[in-house]
């Protein structure tokens, strides 16, 4: 079985490279049989596309999506300094 460091890293990997995510800022732990994800996220289709590719990473092993949602909103006024 490979060590928990190799498997985060190959989630992290496949969330990255995947042209479904292409996903940098997400926190993966693994702990025993199960892989943690944390970060925030846009809405909570790309919650589920992320939680998706990190199964298909770590088959067999339980996801425990910890994903939370930020509202993305346009820019207010320009900031006049």
């Amino acid at each position: 079985m490979e060590t928990p460091h190799y498997v985060a890293a190959r989630v992290q990997r496949a969330l990255a490279e995947d042209e479904r995510t292409t996903e940098l800022g997400i926190r993966v732990d693994v702990r025993g049989e199960e892989v943690y994800l944390r970060g925030q996220v846009s809405c909570d289709e790309r919650r589920h596309q992320i939680e998706n590719v990190a199964r298909e990473a770590a088959p067999g092993l339980r996801v425990h999506n910890e994903l939370t949602l930020v509202e993305v909103r346009e820019p207010g006024e320009e900031e006049h300094l």
